[in-house]
C-alpha cells in the first residue's frame, strides 16, 4: 500500500500531466492539453449536461444509457442522446479518428462512465486530498496539512454552480460540503497552537459556506482563548447560538456550553 506522502506526490503529478482537467468548484471550465476550451466548440447545453451528469456520477459503475436520459432530459430521446455523447467526445479529443474506441469515455454496450485515470476532475481530487489528510492525521501531521490544504485550494466554490437546482448533482454538491467543511475544521485544529490566527480565518472559511457549523464557533472560541481575548471568545459563541437560534430554534450543544463555562471561569 502507498504511503501517504506517496498518494500525494502521485495526485499533484496526475494535476499536472493530465491532458484533460475539468474544474466543477464554483465554476464549470475545461482544459485540454492545458488549453482552455471555450464556449463555442460544446456547441449544445446538452453536450455539457451529458459530461456534468458523467462527472457527478463518476463513483458509480457504468451507467446505462436510458438511465442518463431519464435523469437528464424529461424529452430526451436516443438521438438526443447521441448527439450529445459525440459532442462530449468531440470536444474531449477533436481529432479522433472515425470508428476507434474513444480514450476518456468508457463505453461498454450501452453503459458509460469517465477513465478517471486519465481526466483529472477537481472535486475528485478534492476528496482524495481529503482521504489522504485524513489517513495521515496523527501519524504524519506534516503530510495531513499538506493535504488538508491542497483541497482547500481546489475548493473555489460550490459545486457545479449553474445545476444548482438539478436533482442530479445535489447529492454531489452536499458530499463536497460535507468534505470541505471537515477540511476547513480539522485543519483548524491541528494549527490550533501553532498559529491560532489561522485557525481563527479557517474556522470563518468554514462558517461562510454553512453558518450553523458549530464545530467552527468552537474553534474559534479555543483559539481566542489561545490569543487572550476573552471577550471575543464569548462574541463568537453568542454569534453561535444566535445563528443556531434563528435557523433551528435550538440551543448550542453540551460541548459548547461547557467552552464558554470554561471560558466565562477564566480568571
Amino acid at each position: 500500500m502507498n504511503h501517504p506522502k506517496d498518494k500525494l506526490q502521485e495526485l499533484k503529478q496526475f494535476q499536472e500531466e493530465a491532458s484533460i482537467r475539468i474544474q466543477t468548484l464554483g465554476q464549470f471550465h475545461l482544459w485540454r492539453n492545458n488549453e482552455k476550451v471555450d464556449s463555442k466548440q460544446w456547441g449544445r447545453d446538452k453536450t455539457i449536461q451529458l459530461l456534468q451528469y458523467l462527472i457527478s456520477n463518476r463513483q458509480r459503475h457504468a451507467l446505462h444509457k436510458e438511465k442518463i436520459m431519464d435523469h437528464l432530459w424529461e424529452e430526451g430521446n436516443d438521438r438526443d442522446f447521441k448527439v450529445a455523447m459525440h459532442g462530449v467526445n468531440k470536444v474531449l479529443e477533436p481529432e479522433r479518428l472515425s470508428r476507434t474506441e474513444p480514450s476518456f469515455v468508457i463505453r461498454q454496450g450501452v453503459s458509460y462512465q469517465l477513465d478517471l485515470n486519465k481526466v483529472w476532475i477537481d472535486a475528485e481530487a478534492l476528496e482524495q486530498y481529503i482521504i489522504i489528510g485524513n489517513e495521515a492525521l496523527g501519524e504524519d501531521q506534516a503530510i495531513s496539512k499538506q493535504a488538508y490544504k491542497s483541497a482547500i485550494t481546489l475548493y473555489q466554490g460550490v459545486y457545479l454552480p449553474n445545476r444548482i437546482f438539478e436533482d442530479w448533482s445535489s447529492e454531489e454538491r452536499e458530499k463536497i460540503q460535507v468534505l470541505i467543511l471537515g477540511a476547513y475544521v480539522i485543519l483548524a485544529e491541528i494549527l490550533l497552537q501553532e498559529n491560532p490566527l489561522e485557525s481563527i480565518r479557517l474556522a470563518q472559511c468554514a462558517i461562510a459556506i454553512d453558518n450553523t457549523w458549530e464545530d467552527a464557533y468552537r474553534l474559534q472560541m479555543q483559539a481566542y482563548i489561545i490569543k487572550g481575548n476573552r471577550p471575543q471568545a464569548i462574541k463568537a459563541y453568542q454569534k453561535c447560538a444566535d445563528v443556531l437560534d434563528q435557523e433551528y430554534g435550538i440551543d448550542p450543544l453540551p460541548a459548547t456550553k461547557n467552552l464558554l463555562q470554561e471560558i466565562e471561569n477564566i480568571s
